[in-house]
């Protein structure tokens, strides 16, 4: 073979490989780099957040949701705020609610903040009777200050696990225990009374005093909150439950709120309970948005397996379909009684190689496909049973070249509640801003605001919870540090940092040299069809709490407009 020859036929596979790499690994389209306001022209008004806590889904995820739609969120500065074990400053907190009600819209509140300076703050801690009057007459003030500025307000009822402040692992499992059985017998059910007895033994009466006062403390307080709902003060009142089981003694006392709630509701200022705690700010936004606008989105839910429906799974105490049908009424919206009537399918993957769920997820790939093809608005809560990739689908989505970006929500992070009303939040603002655009210029910016939400969903609930966070984990406990939830800010906590970066660093570019990142996403706007491509994107990210539980995560995509 002569040096020419062999110089061709280099050429030739050279030119080969950029070929495929460009039409298959890199796609190339046309297109013009585009920047989108980060908020659009018009702006859809201001939002004042006192956050469940400091973490990003409590706070976060509010603000970059309210983009979608062109609200601007405001929340309490960092020094007010909490931090991990650190409460807020709960009366100054109060005093900036006041404040801030000037030229608001809306107001989120979560009592657990105001009251004690934050979630895990009120797991621990007993307020006095003149902190809560005074926290009653803080929304009265408000509500009389500001009259047209409506008030959506959540508290969170206590979990079932014991507070740190009772010692002992024994006493703390008999709790647990005695917890399950009370439960058990306030629904009605058969309970062995000598082991009921035998488990009471085992609890001191100042631990038994301590834990069951915290139930009777939160039912009060939940009760006055009613009340203002009733007067007016409340436009709405949501009482969430964190990390419930079947059979509790927080179940109980959710029975008897039920029953107040039923003869003290009113349609005008409604009284919900939900299952979940962290995602009901981002909740009520999109109720704040569906109420000023009348949008009310039907929602058609589909499962991916026929069990997962009636599926109770990891820290809840209801069904998946029970929860899908609380977060949609919630957010505003109504189930739809066919695909075709729906303006959004939910799609509910619970992967559960136990059940062998997962044997359907070739069938659920091309579920998706046909639903995207279609044209119809998709938001998948992705689940796992352990929170294990291998029960998820988005690794098999991302394999089969379906483009991310043509899914209007995407969800999988902790519990089916938290999941579930991420995904329809962000659906319920994603389509109402597609709804009321104006130009192409509005459209164009909700749709980058909202594919940027999801590339977050996308890297902290698969890419992170899924894998990095397990790598982080095992290398930690490999070297001796055992409690990953509670790191040494000034020794370990700096490692697993550079770990996160490294980690997810890697996944991230993998993950954008795909099709299904690079898939543009078409969409109907005022003056035609338009196209967004993300061509490449930047993160950061880094642990907000000296804890693996849960990450900052940041994304900056960068979009092509196509014609």
């Amino acid at each position: 073979m002569t040096r020419w020859v062999k110089l061709a036929a280099l050429v030739l596979i050279v030119g080969g490989l950029l070929t495929y790499f460009h039409q298959y690994l890199h796609p190339w389209t046309p297109a013009a780099p585009y920047s989108p306001p980060i908020v659009s022209e018009t702006g859809a008004g201001k939002i004042v957040l006192v956050p469940l806590d400091g973490r990003p889904p409590c706070r976060q995820f509010v603000i970059e949701a309210g983009k979608i739609r062109g609200y601007t969120v405001i929340t309490p500065p960092s020094e007010l705020q909490d931090y991990y074990s650190q409460p807020g400053d709960t009366k100054a907190m109060q005093s900036w609610l006041i404040e801030q009600g000037t030229d608001a819209d809306a107001v989120i509140v979560s009592v657990d903040q105001l009251l004690y300076g934050g979630l895990l703050a009120a797991r621990e801690k007993e307020s006095t009777e003149g902190e809560r009057t005074a926290l009653l007459s803080t929304l009265r003030r408000f509500h009389a200050i500001h009259p047209n500025v409506p008030v959506y307000a959540f508290s969170i009822l206590p979990r079932q696990t014991p507070q740190d402040t009772i010692d002992g692992y024994e006493e703390k499992r008999a709790l647990l225990k005695y917890s399950r059985l009370m439960g058990r017998k306030g629904m009605g059910l058969p309970v062995d009374e000598a082991e009921l007895a035998s488990v009471e033994s085992e609890i001191s009466a100042e631990s038994m005093q301590k834990y069951l006062h915290h139930f009777d403390e939160n039912e009060a307080l939940n009760r006055e909150l009613i009340a203002l709902a009733r007067e007016g003060v409340l436009q709405m009142l949501v009482l969430g439950q964190d990390d419930g089981e079947r059979y509790s003694i927080p179940n109980l006392e959710k029975k008897r709120l039920q029953e107040a709630i039923g003869s003290e509701s009113t349609a005008k200022h409604p009284v919900i309970l939900t299952h979940g705690a962290d995602e009901i700010a981002l909740t009520l936004l999109a109720r704040i948005d569906s109420d000023r606008t009348g949008f009310r989105p039907a929602v058609y839910p589909v499962y991916n397996h026929p069990s997962t429906r009636e599926a109770i799974l990891p820290f809840m105490a209801v069904s998946t379909e029970r929860t899908a049908q609380e977060k949609i009424a919630l957010i505003g919206g109504k189930l739809a009684s066919t695909p075709e009537d729906a303006d959004l399918i939910l799609y509910l993957s619970a992967g559960d190689n136990e059940t062998d769920t997962v044997s359907r997820r070739g069938a659920n790939v091309r579920e998706i496909r046909e639903a995207v093809n279609d044209g119809q608005n998709i938001a998948l809560v992705d689940l796992s049973r352990r929170f294990v990739s291998q029960e998820t689908l988005l690794p098999l989505l991302i394999e089969n070249r379906i483009p991310l970006s043509a899914l209007t929500a995407y969800a999988g992070w902790n519990t089916a509640s938290n999941a579930v009303g991420t995904a329809v939040s962000q659906a319920e603002l994603a389509l109402d801003a597609r709804r009321i655009a104006r130009n192409n210029e509005e459209a164009a910016a909700s749709a980058a605001a909202n594919i940027t939400f999801s590339e977050n969903r996308y890297l902290e609930d698969y890419f992170y919870l899924k894998n990095t966070i397990d790598r982080v984990n095992t290398t930690l406990k490999k070297y001796g540090y055992r409690n990953t939830a509670d790191l040494d800010l000034e020794h370990n906590a700096r490692w697993a940092n550079r770990m996160l970066q490294r980690d997810m660093t890697r996944q991230m570019q993998s993950f954008a040299a795909t099709r299904a990142f690079r898939e543009p996403f078409r969409f109907d706007a005022p003056g035609g069809p338009l196209a967004l491509r993300v061509h490449h994107m930047t993160f950061d990210t880094s642990y907000p709490w000296p804890r693996t539980f849960e990450i900052y995560l940041q994304t900056q995509p960068f979009f092509e407009r196509q014609p």
